[in-house]
């Protein structure tokens, strides 16, 4: 227990708990006391996923810390009064989410170590000059306008549990709260997931396939081993150490090794070769102490440790393949709790990334959240959203609340989702940490794992992979490492968008039967709600759209030519790209981009023409009925079509390809007769483009 400063009379006894009862949930763990040299923000926080947050008093400079430790029990205890809530922003809210209070206190941290560096030793002699050092300070280190605002704010907070206590310091008001916070924030820039850079196909595409086989077909085989790894783990603690029985069992096994010639069962542990003790104590009978006693008093048997070391092969069949191979020969004893980890791992990826939910709220599921549905009904997720959940005042809900709109699952998400329920108990998280930690066990309960133990494993996830892969003779799938850095948790959310709108009919590079996620997604989510997703769609989509644009207007700018039927509306959208050109960072510049008609324009390389969507001259509105192009169901007639240059020299490529597959002679004549019929309409849309050829200055071909 630290001496705390002389403050007012007000400033609680140090052995009180630090958070008042009245704001603590039900069930909430022990309370540091305000002395204490740590708070942590735990006992606030009933998100299952959310991020754990301690405070540490030791990182404020002595001089400032007790100011400091009275003004944050302000801010975690009381309510931002009403009065200094009428002119601030509308994000303002009366009380903090736990991490935002955890962040608060940092940025105070910063600014008590600034003071201390510039000779105040106390906030009462913080002046209004201090701020304009101080804020100088801040832009120097070029930090995103995000972060800078995040600071100034804390600071706003900082003066004004000051000033509304019954004894002040005497903080300075800083002046960006007088005079509003644009004129000391740099330039805006893409917050949040917006500014995440998505997945690279290169990545994601093995990635996923991996973590789909794993959830689709490895799963039963690990489920298995683990099941017996239990048995076998369980087994020599409840054989008796002095039973005699089990010797001459444990002896004949070890001659039998030795005459057959078999390698001697062996683990890694701590960096070299030892014996595998459990397993041997499991297969023969023996105790742990039993085995271990019989070994190190071998001399013989230590030798063929060194000189004939092996696995330890589970006695479980191998079911799953990979195109009629066997994905392993055994699963070994020593590699079973990374299995499973590498099991959760990919049951994470696949919710993840097929979902299109927040890493938080996939590690917020619960047993039973997608029940089976009524025949010919889809498959729902039932969880909870935590980021924007806020009660009536608008303050944030750390426990989260129930979504309005369940997700829309695939197969192979509930597949994945079946997994995980066959390694939790019922009623429990998906990724509880007590279940999911396979390797050291820890009791954690009603925990969900973090997200920082998922950005890890995702990681070590990939490695396995791609040794799998190289080990399997597959090069070509082997997971490269991303070019933005590590894949993390939170970049999925906005891959999966990405993919969406740049990759017609689906996803990365996969087999046609998740193809569907397009339609999924944009239809199930935006039929109900513009939740979830759906904004994170609609800048993807106007991305991709700007970028069509800006390509459209740099072609047409040295005379590439155009036809079809959009000709001329294509053209006109090309006028109009540089103006949004690197400006869509937010939903609502996004749907300004997408609702305007004359600037709907998709390219689409598989149909080797561009759309300039028309929902009333749309063909492929008699698939589908939507207020988007089906670009997987292009229709080369429709009205809606043009053709730049390079797309006439496509389709001669591609019918010169189909010819050479019909005059090759290894097909039958009825397939190489539709392939050169093919070839020849090809040909027919290439040469009606080179007729109908025109240019952005209206000059013929």
């Amino acid at each position: 227990m630290t001496a705390l400063l002389d403050l007012p009379s007000l400033s609680p006894d140090p052995a009180v708990a630090f958070i008042t009862s009245d704001r603590l949930p039900p069930g909430a763990g022990p309370v540091a006391r305000y002395g204490d040299q740590v708070w942590c923000l735990h006992p606030l926080i009933e998100n299952p996923g959310g991020v754990r947050c301690r405070i540490y008093w030791a990182n404020f400079p002595s001089g400032l810390r007790e100011e400091c430790r009275f003004l944050a029990y302000r801010l975690i205890n009381e309510p931002v009064p009403a009065l200094y809530l009428v002119s601030r922003a509308g994000a303002w809210r009366e009380r903090l989410s736990p991490y935002r209070i955890h962040k608060t206190v940092l940025h105070w941290a910063e600014l008590a170590r600034w003071c201390h560096k510039h000779g105040i030793t106390t906030l009462r002699d913080f002046s209004e000059d201090a701020w304009h050092d101080y804020h100088q300070f801040v832009r120097a280190k070029g930090l995103s306008r995000s972060s800078v605002c995040h600071r100034l704010t804390a600071m706003q907070r900082l003066w004004i549990f000051d000033h509304t206590s019954p004894h002040p310091l005497g903080i300075a008001e800083p002046p960006w709260s007088r005079e509003g916070s644009d004129d000391y924030l740099p330039a805006a820039t893409a917050l949040g997931e917006n500014a995440t850079e998505p997945i690279t196909p290169a990545t994601m595409g093995p990635l996923l396939i991996w973590a789909l086989r794993m959830v689709e077909d490895f799963a039963d085989d690990v489920l298995a081993a683990w099941a017996e790894y239990c048995r076998m783990t369980a087994r020599p603690r409840h054989n008796p150490a002095a039973n005699e029985m089990s010797r001459p069992t444990l002896l004949a096994y070890f001659r039998e090794l030795e005459s057959s010639g078999r390698p001697v069962p062996t683990i890694q542990w701590q960096g070299r070769t030892a014996f595998a003790t459990t397993y041997i104590a499991a297969l023969t009978g023996a105790s742990n102490s039993q085995v271990q006693h019989a070994l190190e008093s071998n001399l013989r048997w230590q030798e063929l440790k060194r000189t004939r070391p092996g696995g330890c092969p589970m006695p479980c069949a191998v079911t799953g393949m990979i195109d009629g191979r066997p994905w392993t020969d055994a699963v070994d004893f020593d590699e079973v709790g990374g299995l499973m980890r590498h099991l959760g791992t990919a049951c994470f990826i696949v919710i993840a990334y097929l979902t299109g939910m927040r890493p938080g709220e996939v590690l917020g599921l619960h047993e039973g959240c997608c029940p089976e549905p009524e025949p010919g009904g889809r498959h729902l997720i039932y969880g909870h959203e935590f980021k924007t959940a806020r009660d009536k005042d608008g303050n944030h809900l750390s426990r989260g609340r129930t979504r309005d709109v369940p997700w829309v699952a695939i197969a192979p998400v509930v597949a994945a989702i079946r997994v995980l329920e066959r390694i939790v108990p019922s009623e429990a998280l998906l990724f509880d940490s007590y279940s999911h930690q396979f390797l050291i066990q820890r009791k954690n309960a009603k925990r969900a794992l973090t997200l920082y133990s998922f950005r890890d494993r995702v990681e070590h996830f990939a490695h396995w992979a791609s040794d799998l892969a190289v080990s399997l003779d597959r090069p070509h799938e082997v997971i490269p490492a991303d070019p933005e850095g590590l894949i993390g948790t939170a970049r999925f959310r906005r891959t999966l968008a990405w993919h969406i709108a740049r990759r017609p009919g689906g996803l990365v590079a996969l087999a046609i039967q998740y193809g569907h996620m397009r339609t999924a997604v944009s239809a199930a989510y935006a039929s109900r709600s513009r939740d979830g997703i759906h904004d994170l769609l609609d800048i993807e989509m106007a991305r991709a759209t700007a970028e069509t644009l800006a390509t459209l207007h740099d072609d047409l700018a040295v005379g590439t030519g155009v036809s079809g039927p959009a000709a001329r509306r294509l053209i006109h959208a090309a006028t109009q790209a540089p103006t949004f050109v690197g400006v869509i960072t937010t939903a609502r510049q996004a749907r300004a981009l997408l609702s305007n008609p004359a600037l709907a324009v998709h390219d689409n390389p598989h149909a080797f023409a561009m759309c300039v969507y028309n929902r009333d001259k749309a063909l492929c509105r008699r698939i589908k009925d939507d207020d988007s192009p089906r670009l997987d169901s292009c229709v080369p007639t429709c009205a809606n079509i043009g053709r730049l240059d390079h797309h006439a020299v496509q389709l001669g490529d591609q019918a010169e390809d189909l010819e050479r597959q019909a005059d090759s002679g290894g097909l039958p004549f009825p397939l190489a007769e539709r392939l050169r019929g093919q070839a020849m309409r090809l040909r027919e849309y290439a040469d009606l483009h080179h007729s109908n050829r025109t240019t952005a200055r209206g000059e013929p071909a």
